[in-house]
């Protein structure tokens, strides 16, 4: 009784208290120990609403909406006393995020390469399936070597996919679109004035024009008026990433997630809601081809959960060209994050580096991938080597099913050695597949034996 009556006069407190509301609605993510009640009664007291749950059925991660700001109100020494009293271990600003992109300036050659060519029973330009990346990563030595293709489900947060892309739909499961909470995932949503699937590959009038400075794509001219100049400065990158995890694990199934808009920015609430149903949704491995200067501690909490479920997550390293800590491939540990390397294995110029962010490379300059219309682009940045390590887990997946994260980690640490600052190396599909079927077969079911760290 004494407990609810003190409850009760910090609420009085907190709705008393004088502030001056903003003219827009603030968006906060709220983790909790004491469920919905506790959310509920924090808006009760500090005028905000609950939106709903971003956690699925472990219930401790809630989004909120107020026209105040919270965290001056509720954080000015008062976090401790709303801990005990309501269960509240954190409140932050739900921050907008920007999609990476790196401006290309030419088109590689292989997207001219349009012989078609029988890829795991579907065909695919030659161009994509033979391009450079694959070959310096040693992908059929391996695939070949150890009769491997991929297996599992390979979760994308990104800005969606081409759903009826005939590369992709073989292997696509239908995903969730979490910028408009509802089933699905189709980047077309966000581009009405394409129609989704009219582009015909073969129209004479389409060839590789630059979009939107980032991507060099094959598409008709009117489709590359729409792109070109105009606001959808992401379009296309959830194909492409999605694209690559197939072009390494061709069998495995990918979850696309749809966290970002096609505009290039997307919600890290939105995030942190795909990586809970990643995991809920019985994903294997998470790719996450964006970063973050600043930590979140609720994008931390979903992560480690993440992990206690036993799923692998990959990171881009972030294109700003630092070695200061980016997320989430800085929660060393936990997320595996991935550099970019030239054609000739150097560090890309434009790739972050060093231990806080990086746990090996993989190609990332050029790279041609699945983009929507049924068609192909190229770029370049850690985004696209990031798909690259995801699809090698699947592969690793594959060839052992006892895969999680400290294990993952480990296969993928035999790689070619380059500079100090790419930690482990450049990624070595082959090596990393060796690795660990001989780790694992010499370790004996349930022991992880050299693997663990």
């Amino acid at each position: 009784m004494k407990r609810s009556i003190l409850i009760f006069a910090v609420l009085i407190a907190f709705s008393t208290a004088g502030v001056q509301p903003a003219a827009a609605q603030n968006r906060y993510i709220v983790r909790t120990t004491g469920g919905l009640t506790s959310v509920l009664n924090l808006c009760l007291a500090a005028n905000c609403q609950v939106q709903g749950s971003l956690d699925g059925s472990v219930g401790q991660t809630y989004l909120v909406t107020s026209t105040d700001n919270l965290i001056t109100n509720l954080l000015n020494g008062t976090l401790d006393l709303l801990e005990l009293l309501l269960g509240i271990k954190s409140i932050e600003s739900d921050q907008l995020l920007p999609i990476p992109l790196k401006p290309i300036s030419n088109f590689p050659p292989g997207l001219n390469d349009r012989t078609p060519v029988n890829y795991y029973g579907t065909l695919v330009w030659h161009g994509y399936a033979a391009q450079p990346a694959a070959q310096i990563i040693r992908l059929t030595d391996a695939q070949n070597g150890f009769n491997v293709s991929g297996t599992g489900i390979v979760a994308v947060i990104d800005t969606g996919v081409d759903t009826s892309h005939p590369v992709l739909q073989p292997v696509l499961l239908p995903g969730y679109d979490f910028t408009r909470n509802q089933a699905g995932a189709s980047e077309w949503l966000d581009v009405p004035q394409l129609q989704n699937g009219d582009n015909d590959d073969n129209s004479n009038d389409q060839g590789p024009v630059i979009v939107q400075q980032s991507s060099a794509a094959i598409l008709d001219q009117s489709s590359a008026a729409i792109l070109d100049g105009g606001p959808y400065s992401a379009f296309g990158h959830g194909t492409m990433t999605t694209g690559l995890v197939h072009l390494v694990a061709p069998r495995a199934k990918i979850l696309p997630l749809k966290a970002f808009t096609s505009y290039g920015t997307g919600y890290l609430s939105n995030i942190v809601a795909a990586l809970y149903y990643a995991v809920q949704n019985q994903a294997n491995v998470v790719n996450m081809s964006f970063d973050v200067s600043t930590p979140s501690a609720a994008l931390s909490q979903a992560v480690s959960y993440a992990n206690q479920n036993g799923v692998v997550l990959v990171a881009a390293a972030g294109n700003e060209n630092t070695s200061a800590p980016v997320y989430p491939a800085a929660l060393n540990g936990n997320v595996l994050g991935i550099a970019s390397t030239t054609n000739w294995d150097a560090r890309s110029s434009f790739s972050n580096y060093g231990n806080s962010d990086v746990w090996i490379a993989a190609p990332g300059e050029y790279i041609i991938s699945t983009f929507p219309g049924g068609s192909y682009a190229s770029a370049s940045g850690t985004s696209f080597s990031s798909p690259l390590v995801a699809g090698t887990a699947a592969l690793l997946l594959s060839a052992q099913a006892s895969l999680n994260q400290a294990t993952a980690a480990s296969a993928l640490s035999h790689a070619v050695q380059l500079t100090p600052d790419l930690h482990n190396g450049r990624l070595d599909v082959y090596q990393a597949v060796s690795a660990w079927v001989n780790s694992s077969s010499s370790s004996g079911s349930g022991s992880c034996a050299l693997l663990c760290w």
